[in-house]
């Protein structure tokens, strides 16, 4: 399993041969554009799959079967006409459960502020240190974002490399005219993501990465009960930081990736834990309270 290598890998140096961090598999959607030459999309989703899987992300160490798992959705609206592209992406990143055939969603995330120019053929060139294009800026934060979240399901504050080369795009950003960058762009962005994900005041929600997935799910299929209680407690730090600060970016992209996992592992669930459950759902994700309140009581294990 790909988090035993994780674990191993975040406190060695030594162990698997090298390999690139993420298994991306990249769509792009152009039905919307005018008369669009499906060859340059197709070249450019080519370019987009390249860069995200064979770019050295990190300086871990991956066997070729540990990458990460994610999807990139890109949809390309009607204002794309030649060399400029506006529309949106939609972000989607996985990882195995242990001891079991079934991959725990950790990212679902929209970003509707996507743009940029783009010649066809023209190389995709990324360097931390400087802001060269927004495509390759963009698709470099989303790749240390997975990369980050992933590392923080494995270990506590796992992630903390990956979230700061997020926060130094962000910052090497914020003289672009393209929006998405910028405090006041939008409450949902790639700003307020990275700004969430590294103020102190939401620690918490970092705390429950690491807790509901390693030492939640990770444990159920030895011991269901223990698993769910360890799940409970880890949604308590969710309920903590809510009540801190309503309606974080953090906490709706979440719920967008987990709902459905909640509400599975809460159904049938013992009257006790269920309620338990429900209650912070309804606190976290109001807007779908007839999903939770729908659950059904059952003996549990």
């Amino acid at each position: 399993m790909r988090y035993l290598f994780v674990v191993f890998m975040l406190i060695a140096q030594f162990g698997f041969v090298q390999a690139q961090e993420l298994l991306c598999q990249v769509s792009v959607n152009s039905q919307q554009v005018e008369g669009s030459d499906k060859r340059r999309f197709e070249t450019l989703q080519n370019a987009i799959t390249e860069f995200m899987n064979n770019r050295q992300w990190t300086n871990r160490r991956f066997s070729p079967n540990e990458k990460i798992e994610c999807t990139l959705y890109i949809t390309f609206d009607k204002n794309t006409s030649g060399e400029n592209y506006k529309g949106s992406i939609q972000l989607q990143s996985r990882r195995p459960v242990f001891n079991s055939s079934y991959n725990s969603p950790v990212l679902n995330l929209k970003d509707d502020q996507f743009g940029f120019t783009y010649v066809e053929y023209d190389p995709l060139n990324f360097d931390i240190n400087t802001f060269t294009d927004n495509l390759t800026s963009v698709l470099a934060y989303y790749a240390y974002l997975v990369i980050g979240y992933d590392f923080e399901t494995m270990a506590p504050l796992g992630g903390n490399e990956y979230f700061n080369n997020c926060q130094t795009i962000v910052n090497n950003a914020q003289n672009s005219a393209f929006s998405g960058w910028k405090m006041m762009d939008k409450d949902v962005n790639r700003y307020w993501m990275v700004e969430n994900l590294l103020n102190s005041k939401y620690s918490d929600y970092r705390t429950f990465l690491y807790k509901y997935h390693r030492l939640g799910l990770d444990q159920m299929q030895d011991n269901i009960s223990k698993g769910k209680q360890e799940v409970l407690e880890a949604m308590k730090l969710l309920e903590k930081v809510n009540r801190a600060k309503p309606n974080l970016p953090i906490i709706r992209n979440l719920m967008d990736a987990k709902r459905d996992e909640f509400i599975g592992i809460f159904s049938g669930a013992q009257a006790n834990e269920q309620n338990m459950a429900k209650s912070i759902l309804l606190q976290l994700d109001p807007v779908n309270a007839g999903k939770y309140q729908a659950m059904t009581v059952g003996t549990g294990k």
